[in-house]
């Protein structure tokens, strides 16, 4: 239980953290990449599905960068 909640705030800590270093353009070319390459064959359905599928990426990074 300890351990998600750490994965899951260093993953939110990641995102800001890449938001910070793109200076919040998330219309610029590491957005666009990224975006393309998540989402290449279709954006998710819903929202949620959106707002997840993000949340994951920032607890990937956050476990690729410990």
């Amino acid at each position: 239980m300890l351990s998600a909640m750490f994965l899951f705030l260093g993953g939110l800590y990641q995102l800001a953290r890449l938001a910070v270093l793109s200076r919040f353009r998330f219309r610029g070319k590491y957005w666009s990449w990224r975006n393309h390459t998540a989402f290449g064959r279709g954006y998710p359905k819903s929202m949620l599905e959106s707002i997840r599928a993000v949340l994951e990426y920032g607890q990937w990074v956050h476990r690729m960068r410990r």
